[in-house]
């Protein structure tokens, strides 16, 4: 379970060690999602001397086909766009919908005032990303670690027990980390984060999550995410 980049082996088992002996178990034994070999697979591809960002979502996509163990990277989905806009598989994955929109809004290839598949379909995709893992690669290569405030889910009800349960781990984690790295919270459940002590010495940024609409024209993501041209292909 603790397969993690050679870079972050120590870092890792010294946060795992931190959980309550108790959550350890359950980690170890219980049911939940993604499959326990995928819970820390944001550590194993990104090494530690290439982070400069940390993104916190809130919790694992509910679906074990589209739980990765990378926020925001949905194993149901293949390709991104189709010739009728976005792809059947995107569409249905509301956050990584709004989280694509956005990064088209931000590069000047979507219209802010029409955000329409037939405005999308019209988009030349030539040299964008065709696919899912193309994008996590594109987010790694701008030394985003794509973390969820809870890496596992249980249920709906449940999410915010297990952030809860999750910030010994965080909390050992960011205090082996330099602070020239920035944090990324998307989310109610992300911005708990804020409240660590450990994370006080970190620039962030707030927004609110993917799943929500007004993600797509939000300035603030623009300003970020523009500039790393998450879409382009390499």
């Amino acid at each position: 379970m603790l397969n993690v980049h050679e870079e972050w082996q120590e870092d890792i088992a010294t946060a795992y060690e931190a959980l309550d002996p108790s959550y350890r178990a359950f980690l170890e034994t219980g049911r939940f999602i993604p499959a326990r070999e995928r819970i820390f697979n944001a550590f194993k591809t990104l090494p530690k001397s290439k982070l400069r960002y940390i993104l916190f979502g809130q919790d694992p996509y509910p679906r074990e086909e589209s739980a990765t163990g990378h926020a925001f990277i949905d194993g149901a989905v293949d390709t991104i766009f189709s010739p009728t806009g976005l792809s059947k598989a995107v569409n249905r994955a509301t956050s990584l919908r709004n989280f694509i929109k956005m990064a088209l809004v931000a590069d000047g290839r979507l219209d802010p005032n029409d955000l329409s598949q037939g405005a999308i379909a019209s988009i030349d995709t030539s040299d964008l990303i065709e696919t899912i893992d193309q994008l996590r690669c594109n987010f790694e290569r701008n030394g985003v670690l794509l973390l969820n405030t809870a890496l596992i889910f249980e249920d709906k009800r449940a999410s915010n027990r297990h952030a809860k349960a999750w910030q010994p781990f965080m909390r050992a984690l960011l205090a082996r980390i330099d602070s020239n790295v920035e944090l990324i919270l998307f989310g109610n459940i992300a911005k708990t984060i804020q409240k660590i002590p450990e994370a006080q010495k970190f620039p962030h940024r707030c927004m609110e999550h993917p799943y929500n609409h007004t993600f797509i024209l939000n300035e603030t993501a623009h300003q970020l995410f523009g500039p790393m041209q998450l879409l382009k292909k390499i």
